[in-house]
């Protein structure tokens, strides 16, 4: 009898500051062992691999269980057919939304965005920007009103986090759990346990 076959859920990394978060929501996932991971990840996310982080490239995608190449258009989470959860882009750089909102799929992470969201299928975006100006804070509009989940990766302190690992943590628990993910990484708010709330 053959075992069941894990749901897929694809992983994607542009060019903005933030790739930890990314490789962390990439660890949690490859440590439960209950999805099929697709990472894709262009090629200012792949410069930015040594610029923010101690690893190389072959570490991250030693992470997921099918690479992508970026420009692969004929990848097969390039079509609808192909069944998904949804996407997580990790960081997601100004210009991959730009690309997403406007349905420009002149790349693999773009086009499987795209696909993600035409099949009504979950497709949650980390941008890392800031300050924002109107044309960035159009397009997170647009995208919100065309079913994107905005994520911006800003981690809440009520669980006094120490290290930039537990900020991390945050990030990826919350995310994950979009998806209906336990990662038991996130301590849920319950409240201030009898204090006034006045």
């Amino acid at each position: 009898m053959s075992s069941p076959k894990k749901r897929r859920l694809i992983v994607g990394m542009s060019g903005a500051s933030g790739l930890p978060y990314g490789i962390r929501i990439l660890e949690v996932l490859h440590k439960l062992r209950e999805f099929e991971l697709h990472l894709v990840m262009t090629s200012a996310a792949k410069l930015n691999v040594s610029i923010e982080t101690d690893r190389t490239i072959k570490d991250v995608e030693a992470l997921a269980d099918v690479v992508h190449n970026a420009q692969n258009i004929s990848a097969s989470i390039a079509s609808g057919s192909f069944q998904t959860e949804g996407m997580i882009v990790a960081p997601c750089s100004m210009r991959a939304l730009s690309a997403i909102t406007n349905s420009l799929a002149d790349n693999l992470l773009a086009r499987a965005a795209d696909v993600t969201l035409k099949e009504r299928r979950r497709l949650v975006l980390l941008p890392r920007e800031a300050p924002l100006h109107v044309g960035h804070c159009r397009l997170l509009y647009e995208a919100s009103q065309m079913g994107v989940i905005i994520y911006p990766p800003a981690p809440s302190f009520y669980d006094r986090p120490k290290t930039i690992e537990n900020l991390l943590d945050t990030i990826a628990g919350r995310v994950l759990s979009l998806f209906g993910i336990d990662t038991g990484l996130v301590k849920p708010w319950t409240g201030l346990d009898g204090k006034s709330e006045d």
